[in-house]
């Protein structure tokens, strides 16, 4: 008798691991570039899936090598390139816990993240400035393999052997209504589930080149990386400083020769602005987008299939702690009487449910309810916060007997007469501002913890140009208080796109009939004032009422 079951019988189980998926590609197609980067002086380089399966190779090595094991959080600084893919391949590797965050974030807010996590490692790319956190070794990553860790380790008791997909994989920090950030813990298994459907959808081909546009500390920038090689196809990682320069982006997608370009829609504003020509020029070899985060606007979309006719255009819709939930691809040509975007159906393998305020399902057209995502890729909690998680993890409202967890959203959306689902709100204080995700509660708790403020309320108003942007009210009876250390105060410890770019200061909030915060009376009192200007920094924005 064989040792072995016989694999005709028994095949293999695909993909257990995020970089057994990413990596399945070297062994069909070795040479075939894997990421395409920029190096420090703009020269457009390109790495193969075997040069990356190397470096991840030597990360690995380098990762167990400075203690980290099965279960370990690493903490990773950086924007995306190949060198800070391969460690989050690596730390996939060696079962460790990628935990990505911005490089430029704040000093307090990396500190909390390092803390709550009881990390074993925070790496940054070579060249980078580096600190001493203290609680954790600290050190670079290099282009040639190596990982240099620096400060005293942690002693741990290993129990564990060997990785398995139900492992965490990464974790997400996201604003969080507490005050502090929130992380949401994706397993291994959940996010493949996602990659996978996303395969079946088709959004990605072997032969495309998709340009990722998100920061590596969002989890979109993940799905990118893992759903582009996982294909087989070849990622673009686009610098961050190219995303505010038009003609730099344009050069870059044209140099690269992207064929999907996955990004908030705002991404394309000031190019439909400034370079519609140029835009119109990268129909030889752009056969799509992807967009998420935010809505699309529709005079900017149509504006954009003018000069793409034939663009394919998809709209990714969902959470971190599913990844997403919908796909809808977007009609060519998009009807003349369409007010809004369909966000579609549950994504291939899931399932979207809308319920009413009393818990009961919404079936009828046009009625909005909250939905619920029942999917094979929820996250696993938050990371250290079981109340919170129970609140959104919750037994199937249709059939609570059976165990079954589904995700409470917070969303709110209905279907029209054909079944296709449109978002139209949140039914807490959650928005999305260029894609990033914001608890207004995080900044008003920020606001309020300054002594001469007794009063917030933060509002996402859309400006003049129709990009949303924070707004501050504030009660600050001594009159003392500036908006230039409230501002500080906010960056100190809060990404920039958490600081308001405006403060109005009020004697009191208005409240309406029911004794509630009038909302509505704050948004006519900030969109009529006319002292405002939305370029300004937010220490110019101040209003006194």
């Amino acid at each position: 008798m064989h040792s072995m079951a016989d694999e005709r019988f028994a095949p293999r189980f695909p993909a257990d691991t995020l970089d057994a998926f990413a990596l399945a590609p070297v062994s069909r197609t070795p040479d075939k570039p894997a990421v395409v980067e920029c190096d420090a002086s703009g020269t457009v380089t390109a790495v193969s899936y075997r040069a990356l399966a190397r470096r991840v190779d030597a990360y690995a090595e380098g990762l167990t090598a400075g203690g980290v094991g099965i279960g370990d959080r690493v903490v990773v600084a950086s924007h995306t390139s190949a060198s800070a893919i391969a460690v989050m391949l690596a730390c996939s590797r060696v079962g460790a816990v990628f935990v990505p965050v911005d490089p430029d974030i704040p000093a307090l807010r990396l500190d909390a993240i390092i803390e709550t996590t009881d990390a074993a490692a925070v790496l940054r790319p070579a060249g980078a400035a580096t600190s001493d956190h203290g609680r954790a070794p600290s050190g670079t990553f290099e282009a040639d393999g190596r990982i240099t860790l620096t400060g005293a380790r942690t002693p741990r008791t290993r129990h564990r052997r060997t990785t398995v997909g139900g492992d965490p994989a990464y974790i997400i920090f996201t604003s969080g209504t507490t005050g502090r950030p929130k992380g949401v813990v994706m397993s291994h298994h959940s996010a493949l589930a996602f990659y996978r459907g996303t395969q079946r959808f088709g959004a990605v081909t072997p032969d495309d080149r998709v340009a990722s546009t998100s920061p590596l500390a969002f989890d979109v920038a993940l799905f990118d990386i893992c759903v582009t090689m996982g294909t087989g196809a070849t990622l673009i990682a686009v610098p961050r400083a190219y995303l505010s320069f038009p003609r730099r982006l344009l050069g870059h997608l044209e140099a690269t020769g992207a064929t999907v370009v996955h990004g908030v829609p705002s991404l394309w504003r000031p190019l439909l602005r400034h370079e519609p020509d140029r835009v119109a020029a990268l129909g030889e070899h752009l056969r799509g987008i992807l967009f998420a985060g935010e809505n699309f606007p529709l005079a900017e979309l149509r504006h954009l299939r003018a000069l793409l006719p034939r663009l394919r255009v998809v709209n990714a819709f969902g959470a971190t702690e599913t990844v997403a939930c919908s796909f809808a691809e977007v009609p060519d040509p998009l009807p003349e009487d369409a007010e809004a975007l369909s966000i579609g159906h549950g994504y291939p393998g899931a399932e979207i449910l809308l319920l009413d305020e009393t818990g009961r399902p919404v079936d009828e057209p046009g009625v909005a309810g909250e939905m619920y995502i029942r999917c094979p890729s929820l996250f696993s909690g938050y990371w250290d916060d079981p109340e919170a998680t129970r609140r959104v993890l919750v037994p199937d409202p249709l059939e609570p007997r059976s165990g079954q967890l589904v995700y409470r959203s917070g969303d709110l959306a209905y279907r029209d007469a054909s079944g296709e689902l449109y978002f139209c709100g949140r039914a807490d204080s959650m928005v999305k501002i260029r894609g990033n995700r914001i608890e207004l509660g995080e900044i008003e708790r920020r606001l309020t913890e300054h002594p001469g403020v007794t009063s917030a309320l933060v509002l996402a108003l859309d400006g003049p140009d129709g990009e949303a942007a924070l707004s501050a009210f504030l009660v600050a009876p001594g009159g003392t208080v500036t908006p230039a250390e409230l501002a500080e105060r906010c960056r100190r410890s809060m990404p920039v796109y958490m600081t308001p770019k405006r403060f109005l200061f009020l004697d009191a909030l208005p409240l309406n009939a029911n004794g509630k915060i009038d909302r509505t009376a704050l948004t006519a009192l900030a969109t009529t004032d006319t002292h405002a200007h939305p370029d300004r920094e937010p220490h110019d924005e101040l209003l006194r009422r």
